[in-house]
C-alpha cells in the first residue's frame, strides 16, 4: 500500500513541477489510446469558469468536473480530496461565496505549492489548502457541507478507509460529488500490480457495483453512478470510463435508526 501512495506522490510532483515551468501535463496515463491525450484535461470546464479563477485547463488532472454536480450554495463548506493545482477548490470558493470556505487537502508539496500560487493569482481568500492524504484528513468530524474529488479516489489502495473519511467530515444530510475513473471490465491480474498503471488512474479502478457497496459499508445512502466516457486502453486487458458519483450522508435521525 505505501509503495503505491509513494509512485502516486512522486508522479504528481513531476507533473506539479511541470506545471510550475509552464510545461504542459496530461491526465492520463501512457496507456491510454487517444481518447486520453492531449486537450482532455480540463474537459466539463467553461471558458468563463476558468476565466474566473484565472487558471487555465491543464491546472485540472481530472475526469470531469466535480463542482456541476454539487450544487454549491453561499456559505457551505467544500472540501476538495486530492485538491491537485486547486482549479475544483478555487471554483468551489467562488460558488460559497465569502460566507462559506472550501479547503483542499493533498499528500504532495509540489502541488501544494503550485496550488497556493494560483489561489495567488486568483484573489480568492475563502479557500485552504491543507497537507494531508485523503485517508486521513485534516479537518474535524462533520464539519463540512459537500465533498468532492476529481479523479483520486482510484488512486487509494484502501477505498473504503477514504470513504469512510468522507463520511467521518461531512455533516449529517452532507453530499459526496465526486468524479473518478470506475472499471466496466475487470482489469488483468497483472495490470493491477503494475504500479505506472496505479498512478495513471488505471489500476486502481473498480466496479461500478464495488464502488456502490464501499459506499454503502461507509453509510451512505442515495447513491448513484453515471459513466460518462469510456477511456480506450493500449495494451491492457479490460475496460475503464469516468464517471460522475454521488450520495449523501444520511441524517441524524437516519443515522441512529440504522
Amino acid at each position: 500500500m505505501n509503495e503505491i501512495q509513494d509512485t502516486v506522490r512522486a508522479k504528481y510532483a513531476e507533473r506539479a513541477l511541470q506545471m510550475a515551468k509552464g510545461t504542459s501535463a496530461s491526465c492520463c496515463d501512457d496507456s491510454c489510446g487517444d481518447d486520453c491525450g492531449e486537450g482532455s484535461c480540463g474537459e466539463g470546464y467553461s471558458a468563463a469558469e476558468l476565466a474566473s479563477v484565472g487558471i487555465s485547463p491543464g491546472a485540472s488532472l481530472g475526469c470531469g468536473n466535480p463542482t456541476l454536480l454539487a450544487d454549491l450554495r453561499p456559505g457551505e463548506v467544500v472540501l476538495d480530496l486530492g485538491s491537485g493545482a486547486g482549479l475544483d477548490v478555487l471554483l468551489s470558493a467562488r460558488r460559497v461565496g465569502p460566507t462559506g470556505h472550501a479547503y483542499g487537502v493533498d499528500m504532495t508539496d509540489e502541488m501544494l505549492a503550485v496550488a497556493r500560487a494560483n489561489q495567488a493569482r486568483s484573489g480568492i481568500s475563502n479557500a485552504t489548502f491543507l497537507k494531508g492524504t485523503i485517508e486521513s484528513v485534516p479537518l474535524p468530524d462533520a464539519s463540512v457541507d459537500v465533498l468532492i474529488s476529481n479523479c483520486v479516489i482510484n488512486l487509494a489502495a484502501d477505498k473504503g478507509a477514504v470513504l469512510r473519511e468522507a463520511f467521518r467530515v461531512l455533516r449529517p444530510d452532507g453530499r459526496f460529488a465526486v468524479a473518478d475513473m470506475i472499471a466496466l471490465e475487470e482489469l488483468a491480474p497483472e495490470a493491477k500490480k503494475r504500479l505506472d498503471l496505479w498512478a495513471g488512474c488505471v489500476a486502481g479502478t473498480i466496479s461500478l457495483d464495488a464502488y456502490t457497496q464501499e459506499l454503502r459499508g461507509a453509510g451512505f445512502e442515495d447513491i448513484d453512478i453515471e459513466v460518462t466516457r469510456e477511456v480506450k486502453l493500449d495494451g491492457v486487458e479490460g475496460r475503464i470510463a469516468s464517471a460522475y458519483i454521488r450520495a449523501r450522508r444520511p441524517s441524524r435521525v437516519e443515522i441512529a435508526a440504522r
